[in-house]
């Protein structure tokens, strides 16, 4: 068994202990409600099954995949903010930029990929928009739509550039990368909750996210850090010394994710981005630190590395 199937034997079967430890509560611990519980459990298992498909599959099947993810997190986006009559057009273009994005990856053009949507579709949006003629709100819906656009296709498209990545040693390959990054973000975020709870007291944003702890923050990264210190030299190309970096990487800007989109929905007024995944919320809701994370580790790995 390869690597990359153990890795996702293990995910299961992390799982499936969820699963029996969810089913065991509900049976013997009476006068509590464990609803919400066994939604992010099924939930999970729907996430990890359709995550696992894009690790084995080829890879146009898994940029298939997460360019679909895209598509679903900037429509979630779209129904949140106030769209002007004028923008249906501009709209229609943000959606066709996400196979051409995602085309850019499968076909190795890098220097494309990393300039297409901040530079040529940053440029072509608000042009198209001026065609309309209508000025009412024209910065604000610009603006808006832009961040859309950079947030849930081009900062989460750089998983599925992980995903691609690929080096001589056979023994690490891209969807391995993609599950260390992935399996630290979301690590990351039940640590910083669980620390959170038990001691915290400090509040580090609490006019943003009220629940997020100097406690939660710093155990969080600090137990992200850890764990990337044990999978990093298996799992990666990196030393011990570059996973720990990595593990902080991720474990800071993890954060900085989900207070950020805690802000955007803040400014909205909605509390979940939307009601797609029972127990979780919205798509948005579920990849909110990663939309951060990706780029970064991204970056970091390929710099370093390729």
């Amino acid at each position: 068994m390869s690597l990359l199937h153990t890795s996702l034997a293990v995910i299961y079967a992390i799982l499936a202990v969820a699963t029996l430890i969810n089913g065991l509560l509900v049976i013997f611990v009476k006068g509590r409600d464990w609803r919400e519980l066994t939604l992010r459990i099924r939930s999970w298992w729907v996430i990890i099954t359709v995550f696992a498909l894009a690790m084995i599959s080829p890879l146009w099947l898994g940029l298939t995949i997460f360019g679909f993810i895209s598509f679903l997190a900037l429509k979630e986006y779209l129904t949140l903010i106030p769209t002007r009559f004028s923008d249906h057009m501009p709209l229609l273009w943000m959606f066709i930029a996400i196979p051409l994005n995602y085309l850019w990856i499968g076909i190795d053009w890098y220097n494309m990929f990393i300039i297409f949507i901040p530079v040529y579709a940053f440029l072509f949006l608000p042009v198209r928009m001026v065609l309309s003629g209508d000025t009412q709100g024209f910065l604000r819906s610009a603006a808006q739509l832009h961040w859309g656009l950079m947030t849930t296709v081009f900062a989460l498209s750089h998983v599925a550039c992980l995903l691609a990545l690929t080096r001589s040693d056979p023994t690490h390959g891209g969807a391995l990368l993609v599950i260390f990054l992935v399996g630290l973000t979301e690590f990351n975020d039940v640590a910083q909750y669980l620390w959170g709870k038990s001691l915290g007291h400090i509040r580090v944003t609490p006019r943003v996210s009220p629940n997020k702890t100097l406690a939660g923050l710093l155990g969080g990264v600090l137990s992200t850090v850890a764990v990337a210190l044990v999978l990093g030299p298996i799992m990666t190309p990196m030393s011990m010394g570059m996973s720990a970096l990595a593990g902080l990487l991720i474990g800071l800007s993890g954060f900085c994710g989900d207070i950020v989109m805690s802000a955007v929905k803040r400014d909205i007024g909605v509390k979940d981005s939307g009601s797609m995944l029972p127990g979780h919320g919205g798509i948005l809701d579920r990849i909110d630190s990663l939309i951060f994370t990706a780029p970064l580790f991204f970056h970091f790995v390929w710099y370093f590395y390729f």
